[in-house]
């Protein structure tokens, strides 16, 4: 099926930037020649960032000319995806992971604080435009839970004063890092490592050439002393 490409300038037509067209060859480039499809999850991505957060009509179809594809293909794919947005969404999107672990460590708890300070429900956008509020499947986050992701980071040993605080900070305009709010690195224990810590040293060589621990005057190993 031959597909009129748009082309750049257009009125009301979605067209990459210079910067993004660019990023676009290089990971179209990846893969090998009549696989260039391999790559819509990648450009469906940065016409989604460059649009504001979601993805209009427009910006999906010019991912399906820009890979050959039809466009319905690539709507089913920017439809399947929840990491995909169909419709305009507030400058921080908050996603609340519901799944079990952080389920049963909070996390209804942190989704009503949000409606309760923001002024929305689930799948609303604040009056100021600053965030839209979800809940979201397994963010793979289980050890730290409960957990939210909003844009990119992952804020995580969450409780409603946690979160309330870290949206206070973004509308603020502060950066906000991302990780654990108890100060765990990575998934260890919250009470600190338990793994490899506080292990005896090794007992000094013997002289002798004797096994370490064997007694006094315990002959050598074969092949080992003088």
């Amino acid at each position: 099926m031959k597909m009129t490409r748009y082309r750049e300038g257009e009125p009301g037509d979605f067209v990459f930037t210079a910067a993004d067209q660019a990023r676009a060859r290089v990971l179209v480039a990846r893969y090998p020649e009549g696989r260039q499809a391999s790559a819509v999850l990648a450009l469906l991505d940065l016409a989604q960032r460059q649009s504001g957060g979601w993805l209009p009509r427009e910006a999906i179809e010019y991912v399906a000319n820009f890979l050959e594809m039809a466009p319905i293909r690539v709507h089913e794919v920017a439809s399947f995806y929840s990491m995909f947005n169909l419709k305009p969404v507030g400058r921080h999107l908050i996603q609340v992971c519901r799944t079990t672990p952080c389920w049963l460590r909070g996390a209804a708890e942190l989704t009503d604080s949000c409606c309760e300070k923001l002024g929305v429900g689930l799948g609303e956008t604040s009056e100021d435009g600053e965030f839209t509020l979800i809940e979201v499947e397994c963010l793979g986050a289980c050890a730290n839970a409960p957990m939210v992701q909003i844009g990119d980071d992952y804020y995580e040993d969450l409780t409603p004063e946690r979160l309330r605080q870290i949206l206070d900070d973004l509308k603020a305009g502060k950066e906000v890092p991302g990780g654990s709010r108890i100060g765990r690195q990575s998934s260890m224990a919250e009470g600190g490592m338990t793994t490899l810590k506080d292990l005896p040293a090794p007992a000094p060589a013997d002289p002798s050439g004797a096994p370490a621990g064997a007694p006094a005057g315990a002959p050598a190993a074969p092949g080992e002393g003088a």
